[in-house]
């Protein structure tokens, strides 16, 4: 049966982590591909490389020559790869091209020594070496196993802002130079993820869970049928499996709720993933790169769909480190844009808010990083009186009926059995998620008490 369309498919971390776990890519690329063909396949860094990067050049800029035997390390762990995965007949090609990324690597490291300086610009560079390298390994060894392929450093085609560290894509030029170069180049592109290019042509990053992001970037800009997650986990949970032992794959999850339950905690995915993929209506599978048969779960673009499928809560997920933050205020009672002004002081120090509760006479809000903290109460204070509680956590829970009747109700008895008090509560209008307030110390124990009523 001929195969239509492409697909795009990520592998993270783990499933690039060894030799082995690339053999492990390698089959899954390999096998026969029933509904698209792999058109690219994006990258992230070995394991534990980004952050080895980071380690290094931190080093480097305070002149701490210990910063050598991490990068020898680095590099012995690259070759070693290459001995285990590429055969003897093309093993020094290979072997070549990790020497010469790692003499180019130590340069600019030795240079951020020399002039004791590592702005976020050289930061993202050095890190740049993490997918670079991982990507030059993956094409060799698929070359060498007779799977026609070719290197794409993602700087060709991811067009960003100058904002190092965490750029912004520029989608429009993006789409463009994506679609001419796959036009132009037939063979399997074996991208790597996390980084782009400015304007300028200075090397960026995407921020962190950023390899996910490129996928979605690429697969969007090639308007393809779907976009594979490989993970070291078979889908996502109905819960954290390590905190719930009876946690269930969920086999299929609107974008909203994906995103939902990556905001609040989820770690298969980052929520900027779902966005260019969301707007293309592109279904995104998370699947097992150590368990390729499992069936994982897919990603739909339509929650109005989907919901009709939904019978119950489908997943829970909690978010630690929260704050508390209320605002009495008695110009609440007659003064119009007082709420866009206070939103002007959280948006000012750039700091989230998750859940807004108002009242007559005040407003509740909660942020989950305490960075610019003393400065917003401080411009609060201006408003009213200003109290902080910390040592909160937000729980969310989704599924297409979240918002049904007595679905709450169920929810807030079982936890006040338990004697888990709830002291914030938003609900979606779409009925996409509830999501509530309790004490940290509340937050894996009300996880529990929900996942039994509702799933288990």
């Amino acid at each position: 049966m001929a195969v239509r369309g492409i697909k795009v498919a990520k592998f993270g971390g783990t499933s690039m982590g060894s030799a082995e776990a690339m053999q492990r890519v390698i089959s899954v690329v390999r096998r026969p591909q029933r509904d698209a063909r792999i058109a690219a396949v994006i990258v992230s860094a070995m394991n534990g490389v980004t952050d080895q990067l980071i380690k290094i050049a931190v080093l480097a800029s305070k002149k701490d020559f210990s910063y050598k035997e991490l990068l020898a390390a680095l590099e012995t762990r690259h070759l070693d790869t290459v001995e285990k995965l590429v055969s003897a007949r093309h093993r020094a090609k290979a072997r070549a091209e990790v020497e010469k990324m790692f003499r180019y690597l130590s340069e600019a490291v030795q240079g951020i020594r020399l002039m004791r300086d590592l702005s976020p610009q050289t930061l993202d560079y050095i890190m740049s070496y993490g997918e670079r390298l991982s990507a030059h390994l993956l094409t060799e060894a698929m070359n060498d196993q007779g799977v026609a392929a070719e290197y794409l450093n993602a700087r060709k085609i991811i067009v960003t802002n100058g904002h190092f560290g965490a750029a912004s894509v520029d989608f429009k030029a993006t789409n463009a130079a994506t679609k001419k170069y796959f036009k132009e180049h037939k063979k399997l592109q074996i991208v790597t993820g996390f980084i782009g290019a400015s304007p300028d042509k200075k090397t960026t990053t995407l921020g962190r869970g950023g390899s996910d992001y490129s996928a979605a970037i690429v697969g969007a800009a090639l308007g393809a049928q779907a976009i594979e997650i490989w993970t070291d986990v078979s889908g996502v949970y109905t819960a954290d499996p390590r905190l719930v032992k009876n946690a269930k794959v969920v086999p299929e999850l609107a974008f909203e709720e994906a995103g939902e339950l990556a905001y609040f905690g989820a770690k298969v995915l980052h929520p900027k993933t779902i966005l260019p993929a969301m707007r293309e209506k592109i279904p995104v599978r998370v699947l097992n790169t150590f368990k390729p048969r499992d069936k994982g779960t897919t990603i739909v673009s339509s929650f109005a769909e989907r919901k009709v499928k939904s019978h119950t809560v489908e997943a829970l997920t909690f978010k630690r480190g929260v704050w508390l933050i209320h605002l009495q205020s008695p110009e609440f009672f007659d003064v119009n844009g007082l709420m866009a002004r206070v939103f002007e002081i959280f948006d000012r120090y750039r700091t989230s808010v998750d859940i807004v509760a108002t009242s007559v006479a005040g407003v509740t809000l909660t942020i989950d990083s305490d960075k610019h903290l003393n400065e917003i109460v401080e411009r609060l204070k201006k408003f009213g009186s200003v109290t902080v509680e910390r040592g909160k956590a937000i729980v969310c829970a989704v599924g297409g009926s979240v918002n049904v009747a007595g679905v709450a109700g169920k929810m807030f008895t079982a936890l006040g059995k338990n004697n888990i008090a709830v002291e914030l509560i938003s609900q979606a209008a779409s009925g996409i998620s509830i999501t509530f307030v309790v004490r940290e110390r509340d937050a894996e124990k009300a996880l529990k008490v929900l996942h039994k009523a509702y799933i288990s």
